[in-house]
């Protein structure tokens, strides 16, 4: 495979609100590089001779001052050059599109940390727009949309001396065609980078996410797990594989055979946990892949390439793996995170529509966890684009960050899974393709929480993906058995996740089981 070309097609430049650690992260990077950081708050404070602060107090035309500065230094910038702008620098419309010519690195932070740090820091005196904390927080939330619209690359909070190990992504990122966005992921375990843009899914963009996660093909072979659908349309376009195993597709083939098939293959390639798996597929493909990395030689990294829908928005990320028994899903699993993924929303033109479909029931999911922009575009009918699946995934890598292990917030991930999981496997993991199921979980979990008008309006947008909304193929008490073998169930008590209002969703409530048992009624024909 021909080596990935490493000159950026611009230089690093780096955005986010006050307090993100623009300066600090910046001055890693360029050492890394080799070069001279750039901080323009520092620059325009040397040329007008005095603070920001007193510029900006004074009403003298600061931010006319700032973008010719901004403006001069983009214009002026070497590929491969690290520069911080301040925050409100980006309002300008002069600077934001000086910024289409470079890799563009938000530095996200909450606004919480953000005004304990400002604050901390210097009380708000030198930051005129740190005086009061309401209008702090405020002012976060009205510019954060377009911090986000504006980045190629985000990255969470990082300490000092972490940014380095975002370069390789930085450097792939580069590499690649405008467009492509990277995120990192964090959390306890481990952190990886996300690669998204059309026609990444070929030999070079494999190589690209696998550069950008340390894993060179010239000291880590690739085997790849996808299924027998996948394997024919997208199978050559990974390059040259150690080896190859192909499942057959559906969730009823996410079993423990299916996993020791993968095992053996492994084996009898040569892999060893200096190589790592390329997960090509779906959700069951990434589940049983990730779950046969984590246990082969006792753990190899995984590279997920997500193929479709429901795994470009959710399964991908957070490294659950498992394989399900006949009675209960995901029984058999552990947590492994990937070492990298690759997106390419491409991928989903070649999906069935029921697919598509499906896939959407974790969107919706996503909007109503979510709330806000995401849950007005998806609620109003708005079709899935790159920025929607961005959006999923922007949620989803700040759950995990959060709570990798269901401890707590995680567990907002799970709503319409308990009804959902336990209608699978009341069908024999056959009738229902996995969102399908979920969607009508998620109904039941509405009912449940009493939000009559927004579970109507579910319903109606299930029906118009032409998805179920009742259940046949299982009894009332088929479903209800389903749900005590639940995984997540602790003693006597199955803890549900229940929907207040979109945005506002609580992860440990307790149902009894009529109510349950009702819910579940009003699904079935």
């Amino acid at each position: 495979m021909a080596a990935v070309a490493q000159e950026p097609r611009g230089a690093f430049v780096l955005i986010g609100f006050m307090g993100a650690g623009k300066s600090t992260v910046a001055a890693d990077l360029a050492r890394e590089l080799g070069v001279t950081p750039v901080d323009s708050d520092a620059l325009l404070e040397q040329r007008l001779g005095h603070s920001l602060a007193e510029e900006f107090d004074g009403g003298s035309g600061f931010r006319a001052k700032e973008e010719a500065l901004v403006c001069e230094l983009l214009a002026g910038a070497e590929p491969g050059a690290v520069i911080s702008l301040g925050g409100g620098s980006v309002l300008s419309e002069r600077v934001r599109s000086a910024l289409q010519q470079h890799v563009v690195v938000l530095l996200d932070i909450s606004a919480e940390d953000a005004w304990e740090r400002v604050s901390s820091q210097d009380g708000g005196v030198e930051r005129p727009l740190a005086r009061d904390r309401e209008a702090f927080l405020a002012l976060h939330a009205e510019r954060r949309a377009l911090y986000e619209q504006l980045a190629d690359a985000q990255l969470p909070t990082l300490e000092k001396g972490a940014a380095a190990r975002t370069l390789g992504a930085l450097r792939a990122l580069a590499a690649a065609a405008p467009g492509t966005r990277l995120l990192w992921a964090a959390s306890a375990s481990g952190e990886y980078p996300v690669l998204m843009g059309r026609g990444l899914l070929a030999a070079a963009g494999v190589e690209r996410i696998e550069q950008a996660a340390g894993l060179e093909r010239s000291r880590s072979r690739a085997f790849c797990v996808t299924d027998e659908t996948v394997a024919p349309l997208y199978g050559e376009r990974l390059g040259e594989l150690a080896g190859m195993s192909a499942i057959p597709a559906g969730e009823r083939h996410k079993t423990l055979n299916s996993a020791e098939a993968v095992w053996r293959a492994l084996l009898a390639a040569g892999v060893t946990r200096a190589d790592h798996v390329i997960a090509l597929g779906g959700g069951v493909v990434g589940d049983l892949a990730g779950f046969c990395a984590a246990t082969y030689q006792r753990g190899m990294p995984v590279v997920h390439v997500p193929t479709t829908l429901l795994a470009q928005v959710d399964a991908a990320y957070g490294g659950k793996t498992g394989v399900d028994l006949p009675l209960a899903k995901n029984y058999i699993g552990v947590y492994h995170q990937p070492a990298g993924v690759l997106v390419d929303p491409d991928a989903l033109a070649t999906l069935p529509q029921g697919e598509l479909a499906a896939g959407w029931v974790e969107v919706l999911k996503t909007a109503l966890i979510a709330g806000g922009d995401l849950w007005e575009r998806v609620s109003s009918g708005q079709r899935v684009d790159e920025r929607t699946i961005l959006a999923c995934v922007r949620l989803k890598l700040a759950v995990v960050a959060a709570d990798e292990r269901d401890a707590g917030r995680r567990r907002v991930l799970n709503l319409g899974h308990t009804v959902g999981h336990a209608i699978e496997a009341a069908t024999d993991y056959r009738r229902y393709r996995h969102g399908e199921a979920v969607g009508l979980g998620l109904l039941a979990a509405l009912r449940l929480s009493g939000a009559e008008e927004l579970r109507a309006l579910a319903r109606e947008l299930l029906l118009a993906h032409g998805l179920p909304v009742e259940l046949s193929g299982a009894s009332v008490e088929d479903v209800m058995d389903a749900v005590a073998h639940d995984k997540k169930r602790v003693g006597s008590r199955l803890p549900f996740v229940l929907v207040h209002a979109p945005g506002d969703v609580s992860v440990d409530s307790t149902v009894d089981a009529e109510q349950l048992r009702s819910a579940v009624a009003e699904l079935v024909r």
